[in-house]
């Protein structure tokens, strides 16, 4: 396949070359479809249960396969069946949900299953569910599941820590059971009236079987397989992915529910009705961190789709419009304000900056009202945001775009009254402030780096020097930034959160109490926040409910664990080649759904 290289030596800059199609990876037989991929960051691992950043749950999303699944074109976002055959039959309460599948799914080939076809069914979600509470896996998403008060599951795990045993997936719990071989039944302690969202994550609940688990064992982020369009063929690690078609994958055609009035979705629509799915044979996941390089892979048409960089917003979208000359040679342009939130965060158990005594809630809303967030959002994000005032996301249930708070407060003169009243002032002359009882004060940031983290970094630090606060940066690797500050080794660090549901409670876990050191990397705690937390659950969606969101947000604010910095825009650019393409609102799962041919090989 013949590749445009006319533009990489005008943007006069070197920068490190992508894998060449079939470098280092299976050969791509000719004439077989291939979908090009960058990751901005670094993956960690394909076992759903383990894995809680962005791009490994993108991957797995694509592999392994929920219940449910959100429409691709649908807006607002609509439900429908994945490996389900219909929605559930729930109980009048909503804690007694049952679900049928579909037979006849088959899981992709693997040693694991001895040359026999593994056939997908009830008992899968059993085991895989049972997964998230086994204190072995470690994983980051137990809170999430045990908020789901599964009757029994909990004390199963419980039992295995008390005793010190392996955990007992043998045990049938009231709360978990496979009814026949292709019907699930869900029993909860109380009502969740939107569970059926959650069950539509396919990066996290799609099923994994027995069998692949047990023969690979502490190996198996490495061995991902499941019931989905892809297969994992080959992996480098913070290099590269390679999906390649699952050969078991059913025949399933492309369909999808525009709303009538949706010109591009029926547009969309019309084109890829009827196709079989996966379209595409394999996808390539190259890892550039840096934001030129990928920025000029796009150019010389080494990818198929971009999610434009902010350095480059001016050049490809001035004013919010493609330019002319990307126009011209058919590239796409989208913008949608996604539910994704970039915030940073205080290790509530540091000695610094962690606690609920006054003084030290001083120091962090000093420090966030020293955050100039509308700079941030002009000068390194290019306009691609709007300033967060809470920390729940556009898009879900609770956010309110009329809402204002000192969260989105710019005020170095309030910050600085702040840290006077409460003592850190510059005891010995040196230009910066020491804690009250004179002992050196100096803020410590995990970073990353790459570029747009220094460009943070150094605005981070002129915002904090302003009002004489001392900030070092410690960079690292996204991967080992993640591993540290889930052990509560960092002082403070900036992350990401996208929303997986419609549903703002979900973001909310990020301050909850049980979920300390997993969602809640703050390790916030707080009675009251809790019990407004636990309150939200069972409530049907209305006045109530949201009055409770409000009493959460300023929670949140007024202890200040975090500084919610924005909420991103996606300008998303696509080649002329590529086909069928939309951008979800909640999660990254279309590489199956999309086509690359036309002027691709012109």
């Amino acid at each position: 396949m013949k590749r445009r290289h006319t533009l990489a030596l005008a943007a006069g800059a070197a920068w490190p070359a992508l894998p060449a199609a079939g470098a280092d990876v299976p050969a791509t037989p000719s004439g077989r479809k291939v979908l090009r991929i960058l990751f901005p960051t670094a993956e960690t691992g394909f076992d759903p249960p383990r894995v809680s950043d962005t791009y490994s749950r993108t991957v797995t999303a694509h592999i392994f396969e929920a219940l449910y699944d959100f429409d691709h074109l649908a807006r607002p976002v609509k439900l429908r069946p994945r490996t389900a055959a219909a929605m559930p039959e729930v109980s009048a309460d909503f804690r007694t949900w049952t679900i049928r599948l579909r037979p006849g799914i088959l899981f992709a080939d693997d040693p694991a299953f001895n040359g026999r076809k593994r056939e997908l069914t009830a008992q899968d979600y059993v085991y895989s569910i049972k997964r998230f509470a086994d204190p072995a896996t470690k994983s980051p998403a137990w809170s999430s599941l045990d908020d789901w008060k599964l009757l029994g599951l909990r004390e199963l795990r419980q039992r295995a820590l008390n005793d010190k045993t392996p955990f007992d997936y043998d045990t049938e719990i009231e709360g978990l059971r496979a009814l026949d071989r292709y019907t699930l039944q869900l029993r909860l302690g109380g009502s969740k009236p939107r569970l059926a969202e959650s069950l539509a994550d396919n990066g996290l609940l799609g099923a994994v079987a027995r069998e692949v688990v047990e023969r690979y064992g502490d190996t198996i982020m490495e061995h991902p397989v499941g019931t989905g369009p892809f297969r994992l063929a080959s992996w480098r690690r913070s290099s590269q992915m390679v999906l390649e078609r699952n050969l078991n994958f059913r025949d399933e055609r492309w369909s999808a529910e525009p709303v009538p009035g949706d010109t591009e979705g029926q547009a969309i629509l019309q084109r890829m009705r009827g196709r079989r799915v996966p379209v595409v044979d394999r996808v390539e996941i190259s890892v550039v961190e840096e934001a030129q390089p990928r920025w000029l892979s796009f150019l010389n048409g080494q990818v198929d789709m971009l999610a434009l960089p902010q350095e480059f917003v001016p050049v490809a979208v001035p004013g919010g419009q493609l330019a002319p000359n990307l126009r011209k040679q058919g590239i796409r342009h989208q913008r949608v304000l996604l539910p994704v939130t970039q915030l940073s965060f205080f290790n509530m158990e540091h000695p610094l900056v962690g606690g609920l005594e006054p003084h030290k809630v001083a120091l962090r809303r000093a420090v966030n009202l020293a955050t100039d967030t509308e700079r941030l959002v002009r000068l390194v994000f290019r306009g691609q945001a709007i300033p967060a005032q809470s920390i729940i996301a556009p898009n879900t249930s609770g956010y309110r775009a009329d809402f204002k708070s000192e969260n989105g407060e710019y005020s170095p003169a309030r910050a600085k009254a702040l840290l006077d009243l409460y003592g850190y002032v510059d005891k010995d002359g040196d230009g910066w402030r020491e804690q009250p009882d004179g002992q050196p004060l100096v803020l410590e940031c995990a970073t990353q780096p790459d570029g747009l983290s220094r460009q943070i970094d150094e605005l981070m630090k002129k915002d904090l020097d302003t009002i004489g606060l001392k900030v070092v940066f410690k960079p690292a690797k996204w991967p080992e930034n993640l591993k540290a500050a889930r052990a509560g080794k960092v002082m403070m660090w900036r992350v990401g959160t996208a929303a997986s549901v419609t549903d703002g409670q979900e973001v909310l876990q990020r301050l909850y109490g049980p979920q300390a050191g997993l969602g809640n990397i703050a390790r916030f705690r707080l009675k009251a926040f809790d019990e407004v937390f636990e309150r939200l659950s069972p409530l049907p969606d209305g006045p109530e409910r949201e009055a409770l969101f409000e009493q959460a947000k300023r929670l949140s604010v007024a202890y200040a664990p975090y500084k919610v910095l924005l909420h991103q825009y996606a300008d998303v650019l696509t080649q002329p080649w590529l086909e069928g393409y939309r951008r979800p609102l909640f999660w990254n799962h279309w590489w199956h759904l999309v086509d690359v041919e036309g002027v691709r090989a012109a």
